[in-house]
């Protein structure tokens, strides 16, 4: 593995053909499986990424340590036909956060641990995020303390790294899995806020990580995108400009853009050329993969009338554990009702690896799949896919429909982030 496409992306943007990647930020396998196979189908190279919560040395909420989410993504790797080396794996919001409750030196103590795990499991893209205050500290640190912790980090990922990183830092970044509120306040950040950033972190480094320093290729900004549970804030050039130009006087540094999920394809395309090299999706695929899913349970109920849907499992499962939408979703009981299931923010995808939606999509699946859909309620149920169905280049089979529907997502990148052409 290498991380010669990352760093290219700095060298693409100071020649003035910029171009980006998509950043793939979901632990589901089918998922995975799309984005692995689009890149064995067009050739490039793909960027996965874990966050602290998802994976970490104790496991996160899927069980998996970073030498475990490795084996699981090459293990997909290998099943497809995917080199290996073609895969590029990132950690993602590294730093204290699942420990902030304990007492700061002791969170920061199992975050060095954690990026240790990641840099020698092979993590090759490591964004570091120490900005949350730890027991007894304010919700948000000073820029300084932020940055000295995050060169902390580093300094143990490169003791730790079989090959050597490269780096993120920054942390002004859209509410994680979306907001919950009006995004009428939404603003992008200020440019002396990112030239400010670059100069603590700058200093932090060069004290304690100096060789560190040389392969920080992005700093994570707000560029102006976001989504509720009903509503998309679309990319605005004109509001980013001045944030754009700020990269200037941060020769050989490019922007991360989170959250960059549900904008349209020339939105993405903009925010490339604007120099938002690195964008960040994740509910958005979960979310096409939900549809796909539901869209084959509205066939099956058609077909097999006799069995319990999958959206009433699905249901079922998120009243019976509801931690993962209760703080997220408000309203009458039928607005988290419609929110549960329907949201952008897509907090139905924590949901999908438990054994019980997996043993209801596998039965859906294998019902499926024991004669062939009929073309008809593909063009009902599932009509994005229904030409290519109905033209023989998609077989009417419920893996491949649900892998389409999510490479179709994954396809509006790969246009969006291919070179500008000249």
């Amino acid at each position: 593995m290498s991380t010669q496409t990352l760093t290219q992306l700095r060298d693409a943007s100071r020649s003035g053909r910029p171009r980006g990647i998509v950043s793939i930020c979901s632990a589901h396998d089918l998922v995975i499986d799309a984005a692995l196979r689009q890149a064995t189908a067009s050739g490039a190279e793909v960027l996965i990424e874990a966050t602290c919560n998802q994976v970490n040395q104790d496991g996160g909420y899927t069980g998996m340590t970073p030498a475990g989410f490795r084996d699981f993504v090459f293990d997909i790797a290998d099943r497809v036909g995917l080199p290996r080396s073609r895969v590029i794996l990132g950690g993602d919001h590294l730093g204290p956060n699942p420990w902030k409750h304990l007492p700061a030196e002791d969170a920061v103590a199992k975050a060095s641990a954690m990026i240790a795990a990641y840099a020698a499991a092979g993590f090759e893209k490591l964004h570091l995020d120490t900005s949350m205050g730890c027991q007894g500290e304010p919700a948000h640190l000073p820029d300084d303390i932020v940055a000295e912790r995050a060169a902390r980090l580093a300094a143990h990922a490169e003791t730790a790294a079989t090959a050597k990183p490269v780096y993120v830092v920054g942390t002004e970044v859209p509410t994680p899995g979306g907001a919950t509120d009006a995004m009428d306040h939404l603003t992008p950040t200020r440019p002396e806020a990112v030239t400010r950033t670059f100069a603590v972190h700058e200093a932090a480094f060069r004290a304690s990580a100096p060789e560190a320093w040389s392969r920080v290729i992005a700093i994570v900004v707000q560029p102006g995108v976001e989504f509720s549970h009903d509503a998309v804030a679309v990319y605005q050039p004109d509001k980013a400009t001045a944030l754009a130009a700020s990269l200037r006087g941060m020769p050989g540094l490019v922007f991360e853009a989170h959250s960059t999920d549900y904008q349209p394809e020339a939105a993405l395309a903009r925010l490339v050329r604007d120099g938002f090299s690195i964008l960040k999706v994740g509910p958005a695929l979960t979310f096409a993969l939900r549809e796909a899913l539901y869209g084959l349970d509205a066939i099956d109920c058609i077909l097999h009338p006799e069995f319990r849907s999958l959206s009433g499992t699905m249901e079922e499962l998120m009243l019976a554990h509801p931690r993962h939408w209760s703080s997220h979703y408000g309203g009458s009981p039928a607005q988290q009702r419609l929110l549960r299931h329907f949201s952008y923010s897509d907090r139905i995808r924590y949901y999908w690896s438990s054994p019980e939606a997996r043993a209801a999509t596998s039965a859906l699946s294998t019902r499926l799949s024991a004669t062939p859909i009929p073309v008809p309620l593909v063009s009902q149920y599932l009509p994005r896919l229904y030409e290519r169905v109905a033209s023989g280049d998609l077989p009417a089979e419920p893996r491949a429909l649900v892998l389409q529907s999510v490479r179709d997502v994954l396809e509006i990148y790969a246009r969006a982030t291919a070179p500008i052409e000249q």
